[in-house]
């Protein structure tokens, strides 16, 4: 099937050009949308065989003169999980879907309610009570129907982590309370998986990748059996300029894991102070 997936890409396939003027094969999305239902297969996998043989998905066209063909497969074949989908976890997504990362799974047992709507992209007026993994979901198909989505209606536990974290190739930490943050490290490290993890209050954040060696989120909020009850956001709220500006940095260092590209913030902290436009990474020991 899939030399003949891979004929049938080349033949639908059309001449078009970058804003620049080079040249490219083209795969339409109505193109896309055929053959994988033609081959009853996600349309990742329509996807991956145009790119692995010269095609460019027309809806990655745009990602091309910074992505290479081979890259922007890796992350089509990639998986991330994202936990929490609040004002962090929503905008991940989102971008995460729109850059072409093929299966995501999505954690978050809470429903939206009103205080959410200042900063939760996922949140609107008329949808108190609506969960934010389907909520999610639902988004993520909207824009990319390509992309496998797995949900979970349900908070991560010790108990579950593995269940639900298991195949993942980089973990997003988009949680809000500290206790909960600590879990979620302790199951990417079981899982052997990297961890990008942010964190928001008033105008200032931070964000930080841990792998499963570090020490992690300690050099930051302290041993777990010295946290306080609460974060600072909890005193300085979340302003949605700051949560989407960090999810972006997340984003950001996720793909770099992925493909192995650019600096990851390993054992650094970059922190962004909006109130006075300062960004500064410090290293973490």
């Amino acid at each position: 099937m899939a030399t003949e997936l891979t004929q049938e890409v080349t033949e639908v396939s059309k001449l078009s050009k970058y804003p620049d003027g080079d040249s490219y094969m083209s795969l339409s999305l109505e193109d896309v949308f055929k053959l994988s239902r033609l081959h009853n297969v996600p349309g990742r996998e329509v996807e991956i065989a145009a790119l692995e043989t010269g095609v460019v998905p027309e809806r990655y066209a745009r990602n091309m003169k910074t992505f290479s063909l081979q890259q922007q497969a890796t992350l089509l074949k990639s998986y991330v999980s994202v936990v929490g989908l609040g004002g962090l976890g929503g905008v991940v997504i989102e971008i995460l879907a729109r850059m072409g990362v093929g299966t995501l799974t999505l954690v978050d047992g809470e429903t939206f309610e009103e205080s959410n709507l200042n900063r939760q992209f996922l949140s609107a007026e008329k949808m108190p009570h609506k969960t934010k993994a389907g909520t999610g979901a639902r988004r993520i198909q909207a824009i990319n129907s390509s992309v496998v989505v797995y949900v979970h209606k349900e908070y991560l536990t010790e108990k579950n982590s593995a269940r639900l974290l298991g195949k993942s190739d980089v973990i997003v930490d988009s949680l809000g309370g500290l206790e909960d943050r600590f879990v979620l490290e302790r199951a990417a490290k079981k899982v052997g998986c990297p961890l990008v993890s942010a964190a928001v209050a008033g105008l200032t954040g931070h964000v930080t990748t841990v792998f499963p060696e570090d020490s992690g989120l300690e050099l930051i909020y302290g041993k777990p059996d010295t946290l306080p009850s609460s974060g600072a956001e909890a005193t300085l709220g979340c302003l949605p300029q700051v949560t989407t500006l960090l999810a972006t940095l997340q984003c950001s260092e996720v793909a770099k894991i992925l493909l192995k590209k650019g600096v990851v913030l390993r054992n650094k902290m970059m922190v962004v102070d909006l109130l006075d436009n300062t960004f500064e990474v410090v290293r973490l020991l």
